[in-house]
């Protein structure tokens, strides 16, 4: 299976990756962080400002007319391509995390209660995590977190034995950001649902390594951020089954989310639009829109398996340095490997590998309950995209094994 173009042509399409860095190429192993952005991404959005610059569902001038046609396109590319039911499922946020707080808000208001519980995994981000809390705290809910083992592979009895009829959400990650483990999302719904408890999914490091089908997942909310998926910044999508986000209440108020508003009261609009307060960041979607068709393009199952080759190869090159502790050993894992040097500490390891012009993640990766499972403070991540090349790979293992030799 290959890519639909050679991975020279691709490159040149990133700007950034013809950068220096101290001199040397640039050689970007931090895509679990952010991906770089496509020409043809940074292009739409310039051409976005220049010609076209005009608030969505506002005016019945030209300008706001034509925007507001390429925002609502872009809703239905977004639809298409994680395979939702509905268009009026699919809402614009600010990214992953704003997309947890509406949910952990706007659900928590409406369905939980005092002595209820959410039930979350041990390999959660930091923002899979503090929301519930901030939602148990103002409910005097609990919050219970499923095991995983040390491979990374999660506990699915003690998940079965900590489903109660006390829970009323089930919160969990598709792919750990730090052990790179594929969650099986589909049968921890399954699961949920037959206890009738709905389960959100945090997609932000599952959107970018292969094809997410909500319908086939059948979760009741999945998030993700445009950037993890060679888009924009600020901007992410929140899908919610529709007969759930019809009956709770919109977590933010303002302009375009109304139907019709008194001083007495206020009636809220029909979806997507109820979620929606305010001026959206419709350059944001239009260009995460141009970013998913340019991923479509390439063919995602093709990208999915030359991300495999290269972490196949950047596992067995590491491994081959003496010392190497790799965190995240599961059979079902994207391209992210995540280790330590023996005793060389994350930060010295990653500031030497920075001056080598390898750029990568050193610390907690915003996971430190994670690292405490582990009983370390945190480690180097190396989080490859289909971009990244085997010379690149092979580069790193050869700066590990340099940074060693430093410490030895």
């Amino acid at each position: 299976m290959k890519l639909s173009k050679n991975i020279e042509e691709i490159r040149s399409e990133f700007p950034i990756l013809s950068i220096k860095v101290y001199g040397k190429p640039l050689i970007y192993l931090d895509n679990g962080a952010t991906t770089q952005k496509p020409e043809q991404v940074i292009r739409v959005m310039e051409e976005l400002y220049r010609t076209a610059n005009a608030n969505v569902h506002r005016g019945v001038h030209r300008l706001s007319d034509m925007v507001s046609e390429r925002y609502e396109a872009a809703r239905e590319t977004v639809r298409a391509f994680i395979n939702a039911p509905k268009r009026e499922e699919i809402i614009f946020t600010a990214g992953t995390t704003a997309s947890i707080n509406a949910i952990a808000f706007s659900f928590g208001e409406r369905f939980v209660s005092e002595g209820d519980e959410i039930l979350i995994s041990g390999m959660e981000h930091h923002a899979n995590i503090v929301p519930w809390q901030m939602l148990c705290e103002r409910k005097s809910a609990k919050l219970r977190v499923i095991p995983f083992s040390d491979e990374g592979v999660l506990d699915l009895e003690a998940y079965r034995s900590l489903l109660t009829d006390r829970t009323r959400i089930v919160a969990v990650t598709h792919v750990s950001n730090v052990l790179g483990t594929v969650n099986p999302v589909k049968e921890i719904v399954a699961e949920a649902h037959r206890h009738g408890i709905p389960v959100l999914v945090d997609g932000a490091q599952g959107i970018q390594h292969g094809i997410v089908d909500v319908t086939d997942i059948g979760c009741d909310f999945y998030v993700f951020s445009g950037h993890k998926v060679y888009g924009p910044n600020g901007i992410g999508v929140l899908y919610g089954k529709e007969n759930l986000l019809n009956e709770i209440p919109p977590y933010q108020g303002g302009g375009d989310m109304v139907a019709n508003v008194t001083f007495e009261k206020t009636t809220y609009n029909e979806l997507p639009f109820k979620f929606e307060a305010g001026t959206t960041n419709f350059t944001g979607a239009i260009g995460l829109a141009t970013a998913l068709d340019y991923l479509t393009s390439l063919g995602r199952e093709a990208v999915a398996a030359r991300e495999q080759d290269l972490l196949r190869q950047a596992t067995e090159g590491l491994l081959s340095v003496s010392g190497i502790r790799i965190y995240g050993t599961a059979p079902q894992k994207v391209s992210v490997i995540s280790f330590l040097p023996g005793t060389i500490h994350q930060y010295d390891a990653g500031m030497i590998l920075d001056k080598m012009g390898i750029a990568v993640r050193t610390g907690s990766h915003c996971a430190q309950p994670l690292m405490e499972r582990y009983g370390i403070s945190g480690n180097i991540r190396a989080s490859i995209a289909f971009y990244n090349t085997e010379e690149e790979i092979e580069a790193l293992v050869k700066g590990i094994k340099r940074v060693t030799e430093m410490f030895a």
